[in-house]
């Protein structure tokens, strides 16, 4: 019998800085975005406030002072390290894991609990959080998607203990009739709109539906949901996730940038990461996009937006290539006398790096192996030393505004690291 597990960290960003702040446990603390701009993990204690996901912290300034929520910029170093150390835990509890995200995964269950699902899942949630100190919920049920319900269960109603099953078919129909269509994995925003047009607002209204009445309406993809919602598995846990078909790296500047080599570096700066993912998956790209913007919102100043593509005669993942090419289109959309706010570069057309694709024919060999080789050995130094390295000389990182609440990364840096004091 199929059978799947959905482990997913509560308020993962938050957990990671309870774990090394004891004093947080149970007051309100939130995470923020890349800027300080928005909230972007947020405690049960700033959700019971009513406060949302993504609102920007000036609109809720009134309730941080009053209610002293403790507010920490996003320390994706510690997230990050931490995140890698869950699924170490999880591991060991399945021959299959599907890393979904950062903060959840799929593990597959068949033949391992087809008699005390519960008491398995509950093992799980335990070790992780003695071992990690990291809260988690278990949903378990035939499929994908119905292991997502189980895990909204989970989080939901706190008397599940954090593990819901759905293996029960009663259970499944009795969940599905509490639970609204739109908060179905795999279920967007529009696709909701236009079933609850049509009369289908819960979930077992949706998996009530005939599968060729929805592939119609919709697609095959809509179809499937409703297949998986009838416990018909459609999507099966994958030991490596799909490779990404473009990376977009991006950043709304909080002050804004009016020189052509602040905004360079910044460009430069989101390559780097780009091209790091990109080599991360095993791929290379056949095409280049950068763009820049002003602030839309800002009817007191000129506008100005403009983006800019260029298909590669060779495809690379080389840090320094992509840089250069990036600068070189950047240079011709740049308009002086505007206060530029958001940059971006987007990666696109990639393939695996194995497959055959047209070479340079002057540059093909020696050039070609040195490229690899040096980056390579520079992804090798930045994952064994947090501050890394760059391969790109001469970034100035003076565009950016330094963020106000970064805590400690303690499990990455020596100096760094807790302290516990005995008396």
């Amino acid at each position: 019998m199929e059978a799947i597990a959905l482990v997913d960290c509560n308020n993962f960003y938050v957990s990671c800085e309870r774990v090394f702040r004891s004093d947080l446990l149970k007051k309100p603390v939130a995470v923020l975005s890349n800027n300080d701009g928005c909230i972007v993990s947020r405690s049960q204690e700033v959700k019971d406030l009513g406060i949302k996901m993504a609102v920007p912290i000036h609109q809720v300034q009134h309730l941080i002072k009053r209610h002293k929520i403790q507010l920490f910029s996003s320390n994706y170093t510690l997230y990050a390290d931490m995140s890698d150390r869950v699924m170490q835990c999880l591991e060991a509890y399945t021959p299959q894991l599907e890393i979904y995200s950062i903060d959840e995964s799929f593990l597959d269950l068949a033949g391992l609990c087809p008699h005390e699902a519960i008491a398995y899942g509950q093992q799980i949630k335990k070790t992780v959080q003695r071992y990690t100190g990291i809260p988690v919920c278990v949903g378990i049920a035939p499929t994908k998607t119905l292991a997502k319900l189980a895990n909204y269960a989970a989080k939901k109603w706190h008397k599940t203990g954090g593990v819901v099953d759905l293996s029960e078919p009663k259970r499944r129909e009795r969940l599905m009739r509490l639970v609204p269509v739109n908060e179905i994995w795999g279920v967007g925003r529009q696709t909701a709109k236009r079933l609850q047009i049509m009369g289908i607002h819960s979930a077992y209204d949706f998996a009530s539906q005939p599968i060729d009445a929805v592939q119609a309406h919709f697609n095959i993809v809509v179809a499937r949901t409703v297949m998986e919602l009838n416990a018909i598995p459609c999507l099966s846990v994958n030991d490596f996730a799909e490779a990404k078909q473009q990376i977009i790296c991006s950043r709304s500047f909080k002050r804004r940038l009016t020189d052509y080599h602040e905004l360079a570096s910044a460009l430069s700066s989101f390559c780097i990461r780009a091209a790091e993912k990109l080599r991360r998956q095993g791929s290379v790209a056949c095409s280049i996009n950068v763009a820049i913007r002003t602030n839309p919102h800002n009817v007191n100043e000129p506008q100005y937006q403009r983006s800019i593509n260029i298909v590669l005669k060779q495809a690379t993942s080389d840090t320094q290539k992509i840089i250069g090419i990036a600068k070189q289109l950047l240079r011709k959309i740049f308009k002086a006398g505007y206060r530029y706010q958001k940059c971006s570069v987007q990666l696109g057309h990639i393939q695996p790096k194995s497959q055959p694709g047209q070479l340079d024919l002057f540059g093909l060999s020696s050039a070609h192996d040195k490229s690899n080789r040096l980056m390579a050995a520079v992804d090798q130094i930045n994952r064994r030393f947090p501050k890394g390295i760059s391969s790109a000389a001469g970034i100035d990182n003076g565009w950016q505004t330094p963020v106000e609440y970064l805590s400690k990364r303690y499990t990455t840096d020596w100096n760094d690291l807790a302290v516990v004091k005995c008396q």
